[in-house]
């Protein structure tokens, strides 16, 4: 029990190491491994990597994104909804390449800088101005889309509810 305790204790001490400095490693005859901020007889130099540090952002800052995001939620409101004509819910079908035509409509249209934007299984996978894109190689299996419109900035403004879809694709498998 007390090898894990050192072990522990180790792995401290190489987080905190920046702020000691260097840091020694020494594995006595019975396989216990000690770390040290001295040197020890027999024991070696750790190469210790920069710990990575986050700055937060002031709270100042948070707020006024906040009211950014409360006046796009107010412009966005003008779309009525944004759904897709193009796999319909539940479809099922082949494509051996696994390529899918999306093909998205909103009311009222869209606005100028505004794009649809097309998520597959939570990922952005397309955007585009005109209604209509091709995603291509989409895995076998069923997935989820959701079309969404976004502003000149790449926020959401809107968004539709999602479908479900099958795609059946020929394996060498099979």
């Amino acid at each position: 029990m007390n090898a894990k305790y050192g072990l522990v204790a180790g792995f401290l001490v190489l987080l905190s190491a920046p702020a000691l400095g260097e840091v020694y490693r020494h594995v006595d005859a019975q396989g216990n491994v000690t770390f040290s901020d001295e040197p020890i007889e027999g024991g070696e130099t750790v190469d210790v990597k920069p710990v990575t540090t986050v700055t937060l952002p002031k709270p100042q800052t948070v707020r006024e994104t906040d009211k950014l995001r409360e006046e796009v939620k107010r412009e966005g409101s003008v779309y009525e909804s944004v759904s897709f004509v193009q796999p319909q819910n539940e479809q099922a079908f082949h494509s051996g390449s696994g390529d899918v035509r999306f093909e998205v409509t909103s009311t009222p249209g869209l606005q100028a800088g505004h794009k649809y934007e097309v998520t597959l299984d939570g990922q952005p996978v397309a955007q585009t101005s005109s209604g209509s894109v091709v995603v291509n190689n989409i895995f076998r299996g069923t997935h989820e889309a959701r079309a969404h419109i976004v502003d000149e900035n790449g926020v959401q403004v809107k968004t539709g509810s999602p479908i479900t879809f099958t795609v059946h694709r020929p394996s060498v498998n099979n």
